[in-house]
């Protein structure tokens, strides 16, 4: 589709006339260079720009502003009502009336994001269209005016942490029960945790955030002393050798594989800095794997790693403020000094480093259900394999900070990736089901499954491809689009029936009685905010087709647009930037058996099946909903592989029977001997490719760790047609001999 049609498909109509003129736009510049673009086209070209540059800007701080005040209206009328002298019930309908204002601010939010993504992306292509077509090139003179009006960098994570909070307030009858509660707490023993990872297309990341927190406030962690805002950068250096011993061992999910990371929490001055060793066992040893970790001071780092430093003095001070047991010192320093042991036997180095903004939802104290979305993911390499000190003799390189997209580095250095990851962990007792509000969210359109992710093993695959041979089953996703048609439209909606924008509500607050009022206003509002915000879990067949367009921004459109566009482009092009294996890089070379294996089935049309919801089934169900594209990897055994390796050797064993019994029939038969030797010969051949090509069919598919189905009907049926075939023709010759 192109660009132009899906940016009037996706804008919300009460602002129809406050987005960029496209098709104007463009119209402008294609009359202009048909008849012969000209200075005076240009100039007026750029001044129509700039008027819409000016028009959108103008109308997304208008509306920001007006979010922000109308949140600031929502807390005070929260305070007021918790204030009064009202009856409980007459409390509840009141915050019943701000939840609803809350809703409605919720959805203009999400339209507000959309609304700067689809301008910031409508200003980028018509600049590339120009550059194409018009004789001038107006990209580094556009930067300067789009710099000057940065709608594009509208952060609205602040709108999202008030409005969390302020759901939260509401929904526990005006009363912040979270605060002061430790966020750690409430992990139990007597239970069952599950995570699974997904990925978040940009395009859908303010959408998932906008849901998650109307079941969960977005959880914060302050430091002591300080009411500044956390900083959520999360950067985390991790260590291998230059076999990639490590990895190998991670990716193959080997008895015992470790990861060892060094981590630290917002800017680069944090001094806390930790340490931190996974372990991986398998299910059969009965053991769980594991993660471990200590905090030491940055200056501290070198010294450790060199064997210079140890947590004696630490420990001690920790035993005699009496801040953890003894069991805990005694595992504190036998992991220092395991992961100090494992760097010096292994030849430990830093390798590479991951980046990224976390945003948590969890109700403090309440570990029941907690959710991560790690955004502006980046992998950048830290290793000197190449001959180059990109760390120097430091733990870490320092010519870089936590300035996302790191414009400094070369792009052979950095890896951005281009979804967000979403982490669900779900920990409830021994047979109780999940919130169906999380059965929706892991079902619908906004996520896709990619369970065991790991930045550690994607970032190491592709900065460092040429020492890797084994590459993540994930890679087979990345060129995909992940974006699918909803088959439940779980997410954020809003009408665009007109309403007032604040709810006259200070009447009702002050009449303490309450009751009375709030029954005869909530009968005139209903009809005003029931569509203003919505959750729904029907198909809706009608929307397919706009979530298969080649066109997209990334989230992170505030730092990738200078310098990125540069590329001629027409309005199918796609502003994302992919990785390095996206752009042809971890692809491997196909064998002769690969390309023309008969049971290899087309990846498309198996896609193309999945991604197709059931449109004969109005209200789908979780059993009746689209199929997913990655279903859950399940940890191959040895054993798989040895069964494969039997079935082919019961193949040849047959193959070598009828070959001997072809032989004999050959050397030693009659004439028609002969012919049925060389009938049971050709099947012989025939039985011995056939396995060999189904033996590397099914290795493929189990090294991918697909579903199936592995088992094949038309082989087995076509040889035994072939046999009863020979048999028969043998038994016909003999008997028109015997005549």
């Amino acid at each position: 589709m192109k660009f132009g049609q899906q940016l009037r498909d996706a804008l919300f109509p009460d602002w129809k006339f406050y987005y960029v003129d496209y098709s104007g736009l463009k119209n402008f510049m294609y009359e202009g260079v048909e008849k012969g673009y000209t200075a005076d086209d240009e100039a007026e070209f750029v001044k129509l720009l700039d008027g819409e540059l000016d028009k959108v800007n103008n109308f997304q701080q208008t509306k920001s502003a007006e979010m922000k005040r109308r949140i600031e209206y929502c807390e005070k009328q929260v305070g007021l009502i918790t204030a009064n002298k009202a009856t409980d019930n007459a409390k509840r309908e009141q915050l019943k009336v701000i939840e609803r204002e809350i809703d409605s601010v919720i959805g203009e939010v999400y339209e507000l994001a959309k609304f700067t993504r689809l301008n910031f992306t409508a200003f980028i292509k018509i600049v590339k269209k120009h550059d194409k077509n018009a004789p001038f090139v107006l990209k580094h003179v556009f930067n300067q005016h789009l710099n000057s009006r940065p709608f594009f960098k509208e952060n609205f994570d602040e709108l999202l942490l008030e409005l969390s909070r302020l759901y939260n307030i509401v929904r526990n009858g005006g009363i912040d029960i979270d605060q002061g509660k430790d966020p750690q707490s409430g992990n139990g023993q007597n239970f069952v945790r599950q995570t699974t990872k997904y990925w978040v297309h940009p395009e859908n990341v303010m959408e998932l955030k906008l849901y998650i927190l109307k079941y969960l406030p977005v959880l914060i962690y302050r430091t002591k002393g300080s009411d500044k805002p956390p900083n959520p950068a999360i950067t985390s250096i991790y260590f291998d050798n230059e076999k990639l011993d490590l990895y190998e061992g991670r990716i193959e999910k080997s008895e015992g594989a470790e990861a060892i990371r060094l981590r630290w929490y917002g800017d680069m001055d944090n001094n806390d800095i930790f340490v931190e060793r996974k372990t991986h066992h398998e299910d059969w040893t009965g053991e769980k794997s594991v993660k471990e970790r200590f905090s030491i001071k940055e200056k501290h780092v070198n010294d450790y790693l060199a064997g210079k430093y140890t947590l004696d003095s630490k420990i001690e001070r920790l035993r005699e403020e009496g801040k953890k047991s003894e069991d805990d010192l005694r595992e504190m320093e036998a992991l220092a000094n395991g992961v100090l042991d494992s760097v010096r036997t292994k030849h430990l180095e830093p390798v590479v480093r991951s980046f990224y903004n976390r945003t948590a939802f969890q109700i403090p104290g309440d570990a029941r259900v907690r959710i991560s979305l790690d955004t502006e993911l980046t992998m950048v390499r830290e290793d000197s394999f190449d001959g180059k000190q990109r760390a120097g003799e430091n733990w870490r390189r320092t010519d870089i900070g936590i300035d996302y997209p790191f414009p400094q580095l070369p792009e052979k250095d950095v890896c951005r990736f281009p979804y967000a990851i979403l982490e669900v962990k779900l920990q409830t007792q021994s047979g109780v089901e999940p919130p169906q509000w999380v059965v929706d969210l892991i079902d619908s359109h906004l996520v896709e499954a990619v369970p065991k992710f790991s930045k550690f093993i994607h970032g190491t695959s592709v900065l460092l491809e040429d020492r890797v041979d084994v590459f993540p089953f994930w890679f087979s996703q990345m060129d995909r689009d992940i974006r699918k048609p909803p088959a439940k439209s779980v997410g954020i909606s809003r009408s665009s029936s007109p309403r007032g924008s604040f709810i006259d509500i200070d009447n009702m607050v002050r009449q303490r009685s309450g009751g009375r009022a709030m029954s005869a206003s909530n009968s005139q509002n209903s009809d005003t905010f029931d569509n203003d915000i919505e959750v729904v879990v029907e198909e809706e067949p009608g929307e397919h087709s706009s979530h298969n367009e080649d066109t997209s921004a990334a989230t992170q459109y505030s730092h990738n647009y200078e310098g990125h566009v540069d590329r001629a482009a027409d309005e199918g092009t796609s502003l994302l930037r992919g990785t390095q294996y996206s752009q042809g890089k971890g692809k491997k070379s196909q064998s002769w058996l690969q390309i023309f294996n008969p049971f290899r089935r087309s990846e498309e049309s198996t896609l193309a099946s999945q991604v197709t919801p059931n449109s004969n089934i109005p209200c789908a169900s979780r059993e009746n909903s689209q199929i997913k594209r990655i279903a859950v990897p399940v940890r191959v055994e040895p054993k798989v592989f040895f069964a494969n390796e039997r079935t082919f050797l019961s193949w040849l064993n047959f193959a070598i029977v009828l070959g001997s019994l072809a032989l004999g029939l050959l050397n030693f038969g009659d004439r028609t001997g002969k012919i049925a030797g060389a009938a049971f010969t050709v099947i012989a051949m025939f039985v011995m490719v056939y396995a060999l090509m189904l033996f590397q069919w099914r290795a493929e598919r189990i090294r991918r760790r697909e579903a199936g189905p592995y088992d094949d009907r038309v082989g087995p049926t076509v040889l035994v047609v072939v046999l009863i075939s020979a048999v028969v023709l043998n038994f016909y010759l003999k008997l028109s001999a015997g005549l």
